[in-house]
């Protein structure tokens, strides 16, 4: 005879690691990195300010912040300032 409990508790494991499957794939299409949906969430909250430390662009901001994060080498932090005319 087969523990209820048992079928009960396979069947709840089964719909988390289906839960989890589904979002690691939605997250692998969509290509969001955590990076970029904080990213996303700085230009927002910035939109909405006019003030901005050091008279910098919310562009520049994000540059500097992944620059600091570690995610941009020196090259690459150079090269965004370049295409944003920032680069004096």
């Amino acid at each position: 005879m087969v523990d209820l409990g048992l079928v009960w508790l396979f069947g709840l494991l089964l719909v988390a690691i289906v839960a989890m499957l589904a979002i690691l794939v939605v997250r692998a299409f969509m290509g969001l990195r955590p990076s970029t949906v904080e990213d996303a969430v700085a230009v927002a909250s910035a939109a909405g300010r006019m003030d901005r430390p050091h008279g910098r662009s919310t562009a520049r901001q994000i540059l500097d912040q992944r620059f600091a994060r570690g995610e941009l080498t020196a090259d690459a932090y150079r090269e965004g300032l370049r295409v944003l005319g920032e680069d004096r």
